[in-house]
This record gives C-alpha cells, structure tokens and sequence, in this order.
C-alpha cells in the first residue's frame, strides 16, 4: 500500500494547527504531508492593530511554516479549484501557471478576504486591515498624512489628511482604531499645530460595537472609545469614497484622505468550486467536518460552515481564530481515522471568550462567565495572545516588543512603504483568477493526465 497523501489548504490557524497536529499523530514517513498557501508563514491575525501601531514588528506575528512543522512539504501558490473526481487541487503558482496536486485527504482552511461592498470609491480609496502588507503600509500612510499636514498652509488640505475614518466596530475595527489613535497622538508631539485638527471617526451599521462582548462589556467599550476621543457613529455607514471626501449614509459630507475598510469578511472563492452547498460562501460540513458526499475532503476554519453542536441558538461555528484552531485538532484526528477506517469524532468546542486590546492600559476581556476591564483584562488579553502563539521566538519577540514600548515610548517615525501611494493589497482578491466547478474538473483532469505523461502513475 503507497503512503497517503495529505493535503492541506491555507497557512493560517486552520491549516497550520492541523498540519502540527497531523504530525504529531503519524509517524514520521508514514504519509506524505503536503501544505498549499502563498507565503511561508503563518500570521498571526490578531495581534495586526499592534503592528499597524508600531507596537509590534511585522516579523513578530510572521512565524515561519518551515520552524512550525516538521516534514510538511510547502507547495507555494493559490488553490484557485478543487477535482474532486480525480482527486486534485489545481495551483497557481507565484509564476502564473497552473499546477495539479493529488491527494487522498483534503483539507480545507483557506481563509477568508476583506469584504468589498458595491460602494462607489471603495475599491479605488479604501485601505484594507487584514494582511501583513496592510498594516504596514497603513502605518506608514497615516504617519505621511500628519507629515503633510504639518507641511500645508491650507486649512482644508489640513483637514483632510487629519481625519481618518475606520469602518466596522468589531474586533478589528476597535482595535485597529484605538491602535492608530495612539500613533497620531504620538506623532502630534512633533507636530503641536495638528493637535486640535486630528479626528478618528469609528462608524457601524450595526447598533452596537463589539456585541460578542455582551451588552455591558460592549457599553464599557462604547464609553471607553469616545472617552479616547474617538467619535463612534452607529447605525451608519459610507455610502461613496472620493480621493478626499467620505459621504456617510446619514447625509455628512466629511473631508478625509483615509478610510480604513475592516467590516465583515467574505469566506475564500475556493469553496464555491467543489459545486457542494454553501453558507454565504461557506462551504457546507458535517458535524465530523467531513463535506457530505466527498469523504475524502474536509473542512474548517472561516470558510466552512460548521455545525455549532455546543450552542445550537447558533447555527454555525463563527468564523474566528479561536475556533480554528480547535477545529483543527479535529480534522487531523478524523483525516487519521479516515484512513485506518476508525469512526470519526464530532467537532464541539466551548466558546471561551474574547479579550480586547484598546492600545495604551485599556482592555477588556470575557473570559467564560467572568468580564474584566483595565488592568486586570490587559494582562489576561496580553497572557492569552502569548499562549495563542504557536512559536516560541515569535512569543519573544512580542513581549520585548511590549517592554521596549513600556520602557522607552514608541517610535513614529516612516519606514518608506507608502511613499508610492495607496496599496493595491485592499483587493488583492480580484487578482487571483479562481476557477468555478466545471473549469476545476477540467483542467484538474488534464494536468493529472500531462503528469501521468511525464513521471507515470506515482
């Protein structure tokens, strides 16, 4: 009987998590273990705001696929379709072409995109939040606005590059408001003239922010952002994006250079090409995170539908890193099962919290039935992110970056990464070409067969 062959899908918590779990329980060369993503690390999302702050260096929240495994092999590129008839996953490679990958588990954890709405401008004027790229060039977008404001006589001009609007009052919303409110309040000591110009608007369809808090810890949130200086408008939203100008749905009109897209996510366009049902995109599971009908293929993460066994009021797991990465275990315990021919486990997981960094001591933190603020919940949000991070060098590298910061102050100062402009990276999912379930078939069974072709059935 020929090894296995185990592919996995997606770098991030998901896939990583399953790959180190996979490892863990097949001995060394018992199966060929295989990982498509387009970078080699794994990022570690939550902790971006930090980054887009300066609190953080990229390299921190960057881990290494190579350091986190042990006989995975990185195939690098896009899963752009899945041939679930011939068992392959079609890749574009960083070069553009085309690239079969065969397998006999399949493990789908490929993430999920900013969502861009049909908003005129949005595309265009919008920066993103979600990728190391992003937060980078985001930090060095805002510090050149304050630069040229300081450098303008025009008071409109001013006015303009001193306003930045975040839009969407959850978890990476708050924080990367709160984060970057903290930057410019820096920054301002160099630029006193900019101190009364500068405002942060924070603004939601939604009536309240952070509502996986609860009611009272998201009130706790509301009064601690405006008490920042932040000006949080609910129940609103943008309704067109100009190079200098955001028109919001309730009628305003207001100058700005910089509006920071963090509302909502939509599940990767990968699951859509197996032709199985979805959820708003994400692909439907059993319970086992089996996808019905391809025993072979599973799934979690944020593009998968998965039953929420452990609180049937919600229908499906929500799409967070906490549950990925316990999906994860999961997986890799059924993809064995699957292959020695053992019953398969159901996925439950008991929601264990949220905790919230607002930058500078504020925080706030539910942890099981327990909610906490100020000190108490910074250390509990600080000690969670240190035990949620997979590496030991990243682990380090993030609390000497927190005590640099405490003992020295911050560092505002440009790195040079937006002096090109505005970054492309907001949509940078229009710019993989994914193939739906008929091209999949097609073209998954016509590289399968030019690579029977060239090195035989192995």
């Amino acid at each position: 009987m020929s090894r296995p062959r185990i592919v996995v899908v997606g770098a991030g918590f998901g896939g990583v998590h399953t790959l180190r779990h996979l490892e863990r329980r097949i001995p060394t060369g018992a199966a060929d273990i295989a990982l498509v993503a387009p970078h080699d690390y794994m990022l570690y999302s939550p902790l971006l705001p930090q980054v887009a702050s300066g609190l953080i260096t990229p390299q921190s929240v960057a881990m290494s696929v190579h350091r986190l495994t042990r006989d995975t092999r990185l195939i690098p590129g896009h899963a752009v379709g899945v041939d679930t008839a011939d068992g392959t996953v079609v890749v574009r490679r960083p070069t553009g072409e085309l690239a079969p990958v065969r397998y006999d588990r399949l493990v789908l954890a490929p993430g999920g995109l900013t969502r861009a709405f049909d908003i005129p401008g949005l595309t265009e004027h919008a920066y993103g939040a979600k990728t190391l790229a992003e937060a980078v060039l985001l930090r060095d977008h805002v510090l050149a606005q304050l630069e040229l404001a300081n450098d303008s006589r025009d008071p409109v001009e001013r006015e303009e590059r001193c306003r930045f609007i975040v839009v969407g009052g959850g978890y990476t919303g708050v924080e990367t408001a709160a984060s970057l409110m903290r930057l410019t309040e820096e920054a301002a000591r160099r630029y006193p003239e900019l101190r009364s110009v500068i405002r942060w608007h924070l603004v939601d369809i939604a009536p309240k922010v952070l509502p996986e808090l609860g009611d009272r810890l998201g009130r706790r949130a509301l009064d601690m952002l405006r008490s920042m200086g932040i000006e949080v408008k609910l129940k609103v939203s943008v309704r067109e994006v100009t190079p200098d100008k955001v028109v919001l749905t309730d009628g305003r009109a207001l100058p700005c250079r910089t509006l920071i897209w963090t509302a909502g996510m939509a599940p990767s366009p990968l699951m859509e090409t197996l032709g199985k049902p979805t959820q708003r995109g994400r692909l439907e599971v059993d319970s086992d995170l089996r996808v019905p009908g391809l025993p072979e293929v599973f799934a979690l993460g944020d593009a998968a539908a998965v039953p929420n066994l452990s609180h049937p009021e919600t229908p499906y797991c929500p799409p967070t890193a906490q549950y990925a990465s316990r999906q994860a275990a999961t997986a890799a315990e059924n993809v064995c099962a699957s292959i020695l021919g053992r019953p398969l486990q159901e996925f439950r997981h008991r929601d264990m919290g949220l905790v919230v960094d607002l930058s500078g001591k504020d925080a706030l933190a539910r942890v099981l039935k327990y909610e906490l603020t100020g000190l108490p919940a910074l250390a509990v949000t600080r000690g969670y992110h240190l035990a949620a991070v997979p590496s030991a060098p990243a682990r380090a590298r993030i609390m000497a970056n927190w005590a640099i910061r405490a003992a020295t102050g911050g560092e505002v100062s440009r790195l040079g990464f937006a002096d090109d402009g505005r970054p492309a990276s907001f949509v940078a999912n229009e710019h993989v070409d994914y193939l739906d379930t008929e091209s999949a078939g097609r073209e998954g069974a016509r590289l399968l067969e030019n690579l029977r072709e060239r090195y035989g059935d192995d």
